[in-house]
């Protein structure tokens, strides 16, 4: 018995994640920018701050997942745009602090490599590096089998941004008086999912509900989560922007509070 034929019956399938790393080069290379260095697949991707522009760069980073909405990606079988969510729920946090997003990284764990499936997964975050302005500029799948169930996957990534050392959004500058200015979301985001399942447990997805506009429920849950980096970063330059809160886990109660 070959290593190779060994490694597969233990139920991990090497072809199969070369597969992927080929179908997702198209996806990745759609997020080019200044800035990257070398080619996708090396131990460590580079980036080259000098080509920002940036006079006193402070690099701001920041990491999240997607929490259990994976789990009505999965259910329903539709995996396109929850790298989108994964890519929001990072750049969002970042361009709080006043962060242009520069680069990501994202981490798929799943029970068995299915590189149809995971191509949806990683287009759908190269869609939302493209929508950040960030370059994709490395990653990880990993099949592990027996710690995840055959249809099953989690999803991570980690932004890295810059913002000018005289530009960071600490909520130091906001004084009484200042306009509060809310930016709508898309949908339910990416948070509260536990609860969501819970309430709609007994639903199909295929339900089209008086409430949704002509949309399947389905669609309405999977909504991917909106990016504000382009329609805030242009104030953030002009620094018109004293304080920024991402309101995700928490709601109002327990972000608002933070920038400041």
């Amino acid at each position: 018995m070959t290593n190779k034929n060994a490694y597969a019956q233990s139920g991990v399938d090497v072809e199969a994640g070369y597969e992927v790393v080929e179908r997702i080069k198209k996806h990745v290379a759609r997020t080019e920018r200044a800035g990257v260095m070398g080619a996708l697949g090396g131990f460590g991707g580079m980036f080259d701050l000098s080509k920002t522009g940036v006079k006193e760069p402070v690099l701001i980073s920041g990491t999240d997942g997607v929490g259990t909405k994976l789990m009505l990606a999965i259910k329903y079988d539709k995996h396109d745009t929850i790298g989108q969510d994964c890519v929001a729920m990072c750049v969002n946090d970042i361009i709080a602090a006043g962060a242009e997003p520069l680069y990501f990284l994202d981490y798929v764990a799943t029970g068995k490599n299915e590189p149809a499936k995971l191509e949806q997964v990683v287009a759908g975050v190269a869609e939302g590096c493209v929508q950040a302005g960030a370059a994709l500029i490395g990653g990880e799948t990993a099949e592990m089998p027996g710690m995840y169930g055959e249809d099953d996957y989690d999803l991570a990534g980690f932004a890295v941004g810059v913002a000018e050392k005289s530009q960071i959004i600490d909520g130091s500058k906001v004084v009484e008086g200042d306009v509060l200015l809310g930016l709508a979301s898309s949908g339910i985001h990416s948070n509260g999912y536990s609860l969501v399942r819970r309430v709609f447990a007994d639903y199909t997805g295929e339900e089209v509900l008086p409430e949704l506009e002509g949309k399947k429920l389905k669609e309405v849950l999977l909504e991917p989560t909106r990016i504000y980096v382009k329609a805030v970063l242009p104030l953030i330059k002009e620094e018109l922007v004293n304080g920024i809160a991402h309101i995700t886990g928490g709601g109002f109660i327990e972000n608002v509070p933070l920038f400041h």
